[in-house]
């Protein structure tokens, strides 16, 4: 493609959704369109440009806000929409739309929460309207998920907005919170729901993670960690979403045909202390899992973690079972899987040297062992998570 394109990025850089989406747009401008002219206002006002006045190429908007999609649907050029899967997209428009994935971040929230040994489970969502959809597909998903491992989930959405009911929301909370089983997990439908319940717990004194342990979603790294105590959170691919849209948008201001519905996988699960816990009543495994998450990349085997509990290969190996659904070498592995997969999309450390941090014998074996367990090469989760 010859001379400039003039391109507008109709989102709100304030939300770290949003802010996210930038970053993966950039990330495509400075390796794939240099010739970009990009547009991003940061006023709320002005985040919409003229569009009569502006002779603009191309436009990436985020469909969950009502003015912006109506207003760029109406335009004669290249748009691509973004979002979380709801808000004012159409699919009859014929507008490319990428989005989040709604289903495996719930799974991923489960799925920590239940290796995490819970036997109880909650969700936290919001009033259900008709472009908060994103909010009941992750609810949906994450109460299919426990229920297929055999387990129930209570369910909250109240029934107020905090900015105009802060009081009622908290009170809400905190009456529905006292009336679930102690320890449970506990997902909330993004980070701000998770901070309402971390405050909620403080109210009534219930103790994070001891009594109740809490996920969010979106990974504001910055809100995060000011939580108290910090919030395990889940980053939802949001910097692919952006370079997914950015590449969209390109091929269809060169006049190609372009896939109409993308969805992008999260990232993964950042822990921090508001999962810090092993919710586990047996002694022996609660013991077992503790020594693995601290030594799994020494690297440890089967033998090392009977030395540590000090009984029986059957005895622990139907505790496992029991209680978890996998062996004992099977949750070294996870762990080591977990650490080095988010080696792998957090820094430019070469592969050879995060096998060795894991303890692998070679890079054909670990290389080996990631494909095995996801379906994708090292360098493949790598590139992914990077651009």
């Amino acid at each position: 493609m010859s001379g400039r394109r003039e391109v507008a990025l109709v989102i709100d850089p304030t939300k770290p959704y949003d802010r996210r989406i930038i970053s993966g747009v950039a990330s495509y401008v400075q390796t794939e369109a240099p010739e970009w002219s990009i547009y991003v206002e940061e006023d709320a006002i002005g985040r919409l440009p003229d569009l009569e006045a502006w002779a603009g190429d191309g436009i990436l908007a985020n469909f969950d806000n009502r003015r912006v999609a109506r207003a760029v649907l109406k335009l004669g050029i290249p748009v691509v929409g973004i979002g979380g899967g709801y808000g004012y997209y159409k699919q009859d428009t014929g507008t490319p739309y990428v989005r989040t994935d709604n289903k495996a971040i719930a799974e991923l929230g489960a799925s920590h929460l239940m290796n995490l040994g819970f036997y109880h489970f909650a969700f936290c969502g919001e009033p259900p309207n008709r472009f908060n959809g994103w909010v009941q597909e992750r609810r949906k998903a994450f109460q299919l998920y426990l229920t297929r491992a055999g387990y129930s989930c209570d369910i909250y959405t109240g029934r107020h907005i905090p900015a105009r009911n802060w009081r009622q929301l908290q009170k809400g909370l905190q009456n529905w919170l006292t009336t679930l089983p102690t320890p449970i997990g506990v997902m909330a439908c993004n980070d701000s729901r998770a901070r309402h319940v971390l405050q909620a717990c403080r109210e009534r004194g219930l103790h994070v993670p001891e009594d109740v342990a809490i996920v969010g979603v979106d990974n504001d790294d910055i809100m995060c960690e000011l939580s108290r105590p910090s919030l395990t959170s889940i980053e939802q691919g949001t910097r692919r979403i952006g370079y997914e849209a950015a590449a969209t948008l390109n091929a269809l201001m060169l006049g190609e045909q372009s896939q109409q519905r993308t969805t992008v996988q999260p990232e993964g699960l950042v822990s921090r202390q508001s999962t810090d816990i092993l919710a586990i009543d047996d002694e022996d495994v609660a013991a077992a899992l503790s020594f693995i998450r601290e030594h799994a990349c020494d690297p440890i085997r089967v033998k090392n973690v009977l030395e540590r509990v000090n009984i029986s290969r059957s005895a622990i190996e139907s505790k496992f079972g029991e209680l978890l659904g996998r062996t004992v070498h099977a949750e070294i592995r996870r762990v080591q899987l977990e650490y080095a997969t988010r080696l792998l999309k957090t820094s430019n450390m070469p592969i050879k040297k995060i096998a060795s941090e894991i303890g692998a014998s070679s890079v054909q074996y670990f290389s080996a062992m990631i494909r095995h367990e996801t379906g994708r090469s090292a360098g493949d989760i790598r590139r992914e998570a990077q651009r």
